[in-house]
């Protein structure tokens, strides 16, 4: 085969005994720590135009939004999810994954976790806001059943100005 699991980088297809595992199968989920920002703030940086900075996502752990990360094998930090709870609703604050890693199920992963404490909080509806330019996360969102409900007119910051947001909504709980 050549070359070392080193050699072929964290975030690729490793090899065990000649069987090849898919990256997907190697990632954990757990809560966000305070140590964990720093990471998390390096893939923010690399991922977006206007990223969030250090202060927000430690604010948003203070006062208790639920966070998850997903890690590699070495527990390095490939993605991350900030929900927040209340009154029957829940709202994905942000979420993403290190570029190497995109369309390998880790953000599917992320939204389960977020899901199931949602679900255990009570929440009936899961929502989000989405650059409607943001088309792999627009995919992803539609495959997991979240339903486009409005339009937030220039929530976003742009190179060119602001840009939309698509409102989209998830339903936890069937309809009595």
């Amino acid at each position: 085969l050549g070359g070392s699991q080193a050699d072929r980088g964290p975030h690729r297809r490793r090899w065990t005994d000649g069987v090849s595992v898919e990256p997907q199968l190697l990632i954990g989920i757990r809560g966000m720590r305070a140590g964990d920002v720093p990471a998390v703030l390096a893939i923010e940086e690399v991922s977006y135009g206007y990223p969030w900075n250090e202060r927000i996502f430690r604010d948003c752990l203070r006062v208790g939004y639920r966070g998850w990360v997903a890690t590699d094998l070495d527990e390095a930090v490939v993605g991350y999810a900030l929900l927040s709870v209340a009154v029957g609703e829940a709202h994905i604050l942000n979420l993403c994954v290190a570029p190497d890693l995109r369309g390998q199920r880790v953000a599917e992963r992320l939204v389960e976790a977020m899901t199931r404490q949602a679900r255990a909080d009570n929440a009936e509806v899961l929502m989000l806001e989405v650059r409607p330019s943001n088309k792999s996360a627009r995919r992803l969102y539609k495959r997991l059943g979240f339903k486009r409900i409005a339009t937030r007119p220039g929530y976003y910051p742009g190179p060119e100005g602001r840009e939309d947001a698509l409102l989209l909504s998830r339903r936890l709980v069937d309809l009595a």
